[in-house]
């Protein structure tokens, strides 16, 4: 029997899928800020443990068949973006089985493992939610809401802390503020990038920067702060009139720096105004120095978990150490490679298609977190990646996907008829 080979716009998620991978989405990091939530109130204890990693466990087989029925489905899914993915993925499982056969710290190897399954079910869910889908919209405005009142209400003198009312159950598996951070920003990204209304992007650029402040999230927060540029130049009509007003809205702010920072509240955000006073930044710097003199100790292969658990390099510096220089050079080309051809084919042509400033801010955001904070092993790299594929698969299969051009039709089928007959001339 011949299969039907699908239709070149036949991209949309199914109702069913669609109801899973929100599922998974929502239950997931707006998930993990409510359960924490209740953990840190004392309205519960610990059942679920740390709670991201048994709802990743749960919610890993079904996003995997999700992703083998779209391959199968449309072979023109699998791209090299997902190829590379899965060998970095391939060679990051290789590395942590050898080293836990050679009997490298379990506390490392089982958070690698978790890391692991979080990349992967975050590139799926990246890849194949509809985010312009009114079902996802609808509940990512209800979440994000939720999540902002939250703060707010348990913010004592400007800071969300939930461990210091000192009345959770399980305070040992209470999350940190950094936790809180990422369930925010990962909700909100999808939403600001795909909401078309410029009054309604201010609006939540507001919320969600309030509420980072509040969390006292520093690098969340200046992700947050670092995507809001990209995003509005992208969506502006006239890009010299958005550069003139964001040049003067920055001397302003500039100019008032002392009395803007006198009306807010005392918060550890305020330290990215001077990181030599950060006692975190410091300590962030000793371990970069450690990492490097790792690094030129074991110069190809790394040295895998030689540091105590928690004390990995706080930036991309963390892939050398144990992946070695074939991992930190390949992390490096699957998410940085990706946004140069996004920027010049897209970004700067005056088209406005959500998938792409999506994927493309996402890019922007995961490669300042890779310098300056977060590890080889955050699941912002599966998320982006799993966007770009998105974008890439409408841009050459979906709806934004050029109009094929053929050559003409021959109006005759054959040659002489085409010809006209030579006149001849009367004698």
């Amino acid at each position: 029997m011949k299969t039907r080979a699908p239709s070149p716009y036949a991209t949309g998620t199914s109702a069913r899928e669609q109801l899973l991978l929100n599922c998974a989405f929502f239950l997931l990091f707006p998930g993990f800020f409510y359960y924490h939530t209740l953990l840190g109130t004392g309205t519960t204890g610990a059942f679920l443990g740390g709670y991201f990693s048994p709802v990743s466990v749960v919610f890993v087989l079904p996003l995997a068949l999700t992703y083998y029925r779209r391959m199968r489905t449309d072979p023109r899914r699998l791209s090299g973006i997902d190829l590379h993915y899965g060998v970095f993925m391939g060679y990051f499982v290789a590395v942590v089985a050898v080293n836990a056969a050679a009997g490298a710290n379990p506390a490392i190897i089982i958070n690698h493992l978790g890391c692991i399954l979080f990349m992967v079910n975050a590139f799926v869910m990246f890849s194949f939610i509809d985010f312009n889908h009114r079902q996802f919209r609808a509940m990512a405005f209800v979440s994000l809401a939720a999540m902002s009142a939250i703060a707010f209400a348990f913010s004592v003198n400007g800071v969300f802390y939930l461990g210091a009312l000192g009345i959770a159950q399980d305070a040992d598996s209470l999350a940190t503020y950094q936790g809180f951070a990422r369930s925010y920003l990962m909700t909100i990204l999808p939403l600001v990038t795909y909401t078309r209304s410029l009054p309604l992007r201010l609006l939540l650029y507001a919320v969600g920067a309030a509420t980072l402040f509040v969390n006292t999230a520093r690098s969340e927060f200046a992700a947050l702060l670092f995507a809001i540029p990209i995003i509005e130049f992208y969506f502006s009509r006239h890009k010299m009139v958005f550069i003139m007003v964001a040049t003067v809205a920055a001397m302003m702010v500039a100019m008032h720096m002392d009395d803007i920072v006198a009306s807010l509240p005392d918060n550890r955000i305020l330290e990215l105004l001077d990181l030599s006073q950060s006692t975190s930044a410091n300590k962030r710097h000793h371990l970069t120095v450690y990492a490097r003199q790792t690094i030129a100790a074991h110069p190809l292969l790394g040295a895998y978990a030689s540091y105590e658990p928690g004390y990995y390099s706080h930036n991309v510096l963390s892939a050398w150490v144990d992946l070695g220089l074939f991992g930190f050079v390949y992390l490096l080309a699957i998410t940085a490679i990706p946004a140069i051809p996004m920027s010049f084919k897209e970004y700067l042509a005056g088209r406005k298609r959500p998938e792409f400033i999506h994927a493309f801010a996402l890019a922007s955001v995961t490669l300042l977190l890779l310098i300056s904070s977060h590890s080889f092993s955050d699941m912002l790299i599966g998320a982006t990646l799993g966007a770009y594929s998105q974008y890439r698969f409408e841009r050459k299969y979906g709806k934004y996907r050029s109009p094929e051009l053929g050559p003409s039709a021959l109006r005759y089928p054959d040659l002489r008829q085409a010809m006209p007959e030579p006149v001849r001339a009367r004698s």
